[in-house]
Parts: C-alpha cells; structure tokens; sequence
C-alpha cells in the first residue's frame, strides 16, 4: 500500500506488455521461487489473470482443453470466442486431477490444442505431485500441446512447496499469476502470463489485441506490483501466516464434514474444498433433490449456508457435489491473531457455516 500511495501520482500510459520494472521483477519471481528462468521480455501484463486467459484463447487457434471439475469462467469464455471444448473429466477418487492417459487419448488425433491446467484447484483446493506433473508434462510434449498453467494460488500452497509444470515443459507452458489471490487484491486487477522463447508468437499476439483494447494497466498498480513480486521478508511473513490459518481452518472444517459422512479431500493449497454427497444420494433423494443445483439451493433456503454446485464447475448435474470457499472471516485479524485458537476467535462464520451444513444432513 505505501508503494501504490508512493505512485499514485503516475498518470502515463505504460507499455502494452507491461512497465519494465514489473516484468523484470515477474520473471525474477518465477526463477526464484518456480525455478523458471523466465526472461523480462517474456512476461505479459493485464488487468487480471481472467483477462489475459481470455486473449490466449482469443489468440491461439486450436480447441480448448479442459479438466474437469474447473474454474468456472474457462468454458463461458471459449463459448464466446466459439473455441471446441475438449472435456477430460475426474472423479473424486482420482483427486479430481487429469489422468495423463485420459489426456493423451483426446489429443491422440494431433489436432492443435491448448489446456487451462490450474492448480491448487478451484473448485477442490489439490494440487499435483511432482510424478503427476511430470506424466502431464509428457504427454503434452508428445501431443504438442501448449498450457496455460493457471498457478494463481500457487503462493497458496500450504505447505509453501508450489511446483510448477513449467519446470518439466518450458517450452510449451504459459505461466499465469497475478496479485488477486495471495495478495488478497482482486480489485487491483493485476495479472501476469510468463512465457518461454518458443511461445513468444503467441504473446505477441496477445500483446497485439491487448493494444486494441484495454492498451495498459493502471500505472500505479504495476509500480507497486512490483514490490509484491519482489518478495523480502514481509511479503514471506505474511505468506507464513495465511498458510497456517488456512491450514488450521481447512482441518477444522475436514473433521466436520468426514464427521456429516460428506466426501472430501483435505485441500493443500488455496481455499476450496470439493463436497461430494453420494453417500447421502438416497437420503437426499426422498426430500426431491436429485441435482447438485437443487441441493446448494434448498441448503441455502433452510440454513442460510451457500456453497455454489458442481453443475456450475463442468460436473454432470445429477453427481451430487459441491465447492465450498473458506474465506468468510476477517483476514486481518486472523493474520494478528498469535493464538491456537484463529479458528474461533477470527473464523466463526465459517466454522458456524459448515456446522450448519453437517446439521443438515444429519
């Protein structure tokens, strides 16, 4: 914030690609902490991550890759550009991450293509081990495909050990980031993409529609970005802290809902958790709710709990799951708080929440 005030007078358009000491800094923040040796004049600036995953596929000429469950803006945006959407769904018992043979079947045909691979996920808060990054890696290479690797709660990560893809496909992965979510500044409207030499035509084309539309992001925003990517020991403080409240709150949560017989996963990273309520189907089944829509619907109506529906994340209507976000609490507070106790004193409406939505069941 002393760095935005500090700039707050900046008033000039900055280049398209982005102001030079910010690109300078993205790229020595994927080498430092992704182990990427990204170039400055590799990196790509924009009024969000969202907006820049929208110009790659504005850009790029083939179909469009998704795993499934995903975010849930990737397919409303190759919708509009009209983009073939090519679906790689999971299960809960695969974690809900791609199978690398499943992957490899659908590009098997060589057609030109590109894969939106985020992780840790939303909707489901997992991430990928280092094999399983490496299998996807293979794959892609085989298959020539490019990914965006959206890595936008990276820094999230629980455990501090985010891996990027890009560290087993450089030459054919885009790295996205941005401040919105480890930095807790989505209104900032900052995102970066990081690109390998081999994918600079992609970039510049990228760079070429970005001119023709939003030309450049708010000044003062990217000179204080830069302090951000910068890192020091503040940044790396604040980031100890909002991994340990994440992580308490995330185990308070998984113990109430293992305890409700509700499906889930322990998240490792960001904040999300995947609900899966099949073993609840017939139960549910007898109060008329046989859709995922339904159920956060009728939850919503009778405890005042909203958890947004797997329908909404590319799962099958009629597959009872659900996403449920955890950061409803004072952030804050919760990072001043020194005690074992962060979840009830600086997280009630969560924790009341997910007592709420166990209730229901029972």
């Amino acid at each position: 914030m002393e760095s935005l005030s500090a700039h707050a007078a900046e008033k000039d358009y900055l280049s398209v690609e982005g102001l030079e000491a910010l690109c300078a800094s993205v790229a020595g923040y994927h080498a430092r902490v992704d182990g990427v040796p990204i170039k400055a004049d590799g990196v790509l600036v924009g009024p969000g991550s969202k907006e820049l995953l929208f110009l790659a596929q504005l850009a790029f000429g083939g179909d469009l890759v998704l795993p499934a469950p995903c975010w849930v803006s990737y397919r409303p945006q190759a919708q509009i550009i009209g983009k073939t959407i090519v679906r790689v769904p999971s299960t809960k018992e695969a974690r809900w991450r791609v199978n690398p043979e499943a992957l490899d079947t659908v590009c098997a045909d060589g057609a030109p293509r590109m894969m939106i691979l985020n992780y840790p996920g939303n909707p489901d808060g997992l991430t990928y081990t280092t094999d399983e990054l490496q299998a996807i890696a293979a794959v892609c290479r085989r298959r020539n495909v490019i990914v965006v690797s959206d890595e936008i709660y990276g820094p999230l990560d629980h455990q501090g050990q985010h891996v990027s893809l890009a560290r087993f496909y450089p030459e054919g992965t885009i790295i996205s980031g941005g401040l919105s979510k480890w930095c807790g500044a989505g209104g900032w409207r900052l995102g970066t993409h990081a690109f390998p030499t081999e994918l600079r035509w992609l970039q510049q084309a990228m760079a070429t529609v970005a001119s023709e539309t939003y030309t450049s992001v708010s000044a003062p925003i990217q000179y204080a970005a830069v302090t951000a990517f910068d890192g020091g020991p503040e940044i790396d403080a604040y980031l100890t802290r909002a991994r340990a409240v994440l992580r308490a709150l995330s185990a308070r949560i998984i113990d109430t809902l293992h305890g409700a017989g509700i499906g889930v996963h322990p998240p490792t990273g960001a904040f999300y958790i995947m609900l899966d309520f099949s073993a609840h189907q017939a139960q549910l089944a007898s109060r008329g709710i046989t859709d995922s829509l339904t159920l956060c619907e009728q939850l919503l109506e009778d405890t005042g709990v909203a958890i947004l529906a797997g329908a909404n994340f590319e799962q099958p209507p009629e597959v009872l799951t659900a996403r449920l976000a955890y950061v409803d609490f004072d952030g804050t507070a919760a990072l001043q708080h020194t005690g074992s106790d962060v979840v009830d004193a600086c997280c009630p409406r969560v924790a009341e929440g997910v007592e709420r939505l166990a209730a229901w069941l029972r």
